[in-house]
């Protein structure tokens, strides 16, 4: 059983940034692919953003890109998502997933 772990989700202003982490209980961690995904009141879960095993391919979805960025610190069985001019549509809950397994996930409520 694999646990991941988010932290980092807040309530900030439109156009302010967040960074979120979610941390694997799994020493495999670098041998997968990890990502982010959301869901929103009354909407179904999205992909965020995916990242390859070793981080050289990353996917982003076309309404988050040029705007966040995700990574991964294999060192530290890591992924994290830097999320930057945040718009009120971002508002949701984010969740890590990673191999068949999600996090229990991170609030981030964009508002002014």
């Amino acid at each position: 059983q694999v646990q991941l772990v988010e932290s980092g989700g807040s309530l900030v202003q439109p156009g302010r940034s967040l960074r979120l982490s979610c941390v694997a209980s799994d020493d495999t961690f670098a041998a997968y692919h990890t990502g982010w995904f959301r869901q929103a009141p009354g909407k179904e879960r999205e992909r965020v953003a995916c990242m390859s095993s070793r981080g050289g391919d990353t996917n982003y979805a076309d309404s988050v890109k040029c705007r966040f960025t995700i990574s991964r610190d294999n060192t530290k069985n890591t992924v994290y998502l830097q999320m930057n001019s945040l718009k009120t549509e971002d508002t949701a809950v984010y969740y890590c997933r990673y191999i068949g397994y999600w996090g229990q996930g991170t609030q981030v409520t964009v508002s002014s």
